[in-house]
């Protein structure tokens, strides 16, 4: 596999976790980065940008990057908490009256970024051109009577956290959630990444899709749980009903749906930019990138808000405030990791204690949800390389 870039000294294992993933695990084309303590250590890419093309990856191809978007938004918020402008505490009916409905008038700003809403359905499901609308969007979510008591449980938000965090921000501010990333995160950071892409940005991007793993040796794969595989089959359940609450899926590659902001599901980024938004979460950045969350920022970000059984993902999952932790569901680094996947491959996350942050962009999606092998295989590389 003819695979570009560099690794510092001492980071050769993450090289050789990147070539394997091509030879032995089917990634397509993919690129990963890691900081530590700011400045870069790897930046590897490989393969075709586009998952059924030939076109070579190039320096700076970029990728939609699924749910690994909603630990960009989830900053937003910690963001304007850190600037006095919001307050954690509040009910989100301070901000959002109309969020009163339906028996949601006590949930507090801190359950929509722990997942603890209790809506991560809707009862009509948008179409992918109303969720694209935040207006309808919002207006649905507001008006949803949640499935569990705010505040007393958790289960993933899957596509809902769009709306809910991106009004929320609207509200706060009276400017678009992509608008707000593009001005006080991306451009002071260095980072490429997007949430609503700029049409001038958009042949940068590659087509993405479905691509399974091969069969391993012997022909045997890792099966899910009996619970978990039915919850996904079941479509009355809060599961199917979570990631159908955009219905039909839409297509990832349309243009239109690629210029949406869409919190949860459709920001796009290089892994450099995803590795340095996460460097910029814990520390300053070479080329003069902007430290964005003070010491106590990071401490509420990774504290510990949900964990235990999930309502819609039905695994133990672990969450901070936006932020899936360290844990079985979704390992990073160590146990002082933060950061969140994307359904299928992507991943981002920052480790305060190492100084790493990190970030795999693929255009091969798995069926995998929190862990998918390929960002798991680089993660581990990543700490035999900071332990040797």
């Amino acid at each position: 596999m003819d695979v570009n870039g560099a690794v510092a000294e001492g980071f050769e294992p993450v090289r050789e976790a990147f070539v394997r993933n091509f030879e032995v695990l089917g990634d397509r084309g993919a690129a990963v980065a890691v900081y530590r303590d700011g400045r870069r250590v790897v930046d590897l890419w490989g393969g075709s940008r586009d998952v059924d093309g030939t076109a070579p990856w190039e320096r700076g191809t970029a990728q939609i990057v699924r749910s690994a978007t909603k630990g960009v938004a989830a900053a937003v918020l910690l963001l304007l908490w850190q600037r006095g402008k919001l307050d954690l505490d509040a009910p989100v009916g301070a901000y959002w009256p109309e969020y009163k409905a339906a028996g949601k008038e006590r949930t507090l700003v801190r359950d929509l970024l722990a997942h603890r809403a209790g809506v991560p359905v809707l009862d009509r499901p948008l179409t992918p051109a109303e969720a694209a609308d935040p207006v309808l969007g919002a207006a649905a979510v507001a008006a949803q009577a949640p499935a569990w008591e705010p505040g007393t449980d958790h289960g993933y938000h899957a596509q809902t956290y769009s709306w809910l965090t991106g009004e929320l921000v609207r509200r706060v501010t009276g400017r678009a959630i992509g608008e707000w990333i593009a001005d006080e995160i991306a451009g002071p950071v260095g980072a490429d990444l997007w949430l609503g892409l700029p049409a001038e940005r958009a042949a940068r991007v590659g087509r993405v899709g479905q691509a399974e793993a091969p069969a391993p040796a012997g022909g045997l794969r890792t099966r899910p749980k009996r619970a978990v595989a039915d919850a996904y089959a079941d479509p009355a359940s809060l599961t199917r009903r979570a990631f159908a609450a955009i219905t039909p899926m839409p297509d990832e590659n349309d243009p239109a749906y690629r210029a949406a902001a869409l919190p949860a599901s459709n920001g796009i980024a290089t892994a450099d930019g995803l590795a340095r938004f996460y460097a910029s979460l814990i520390g300053e950045v070479e080329g003069g990138g902007t430290r964005l969350f003070t010491p106590g920022t990071v401490e509420a970000a990774r504290g510990e808000r949900s964990a235990g059984a999930d309502r819609v993902l039905v695994v133990n999952t672990r969450f901070g405030l936006g932020y899936m932790l360290h844990g079985a569901a979704s390992p990073l680094l160590s146990p002082t990791s933060f950061g969140h996947p994307g359904r299928g491959g992507p991943l981002g996350f920052a480790d305060p204690e190492s100084g790493i942050a990190f970030g795999y962009v693929t255009n091969g999606f798995r069926s995998s949800v929190t862990a998918d092998a390929r960002a798991q295989a680089l993660a581990r590389a990543v700490r035999t390389a900071i332990a040797g």
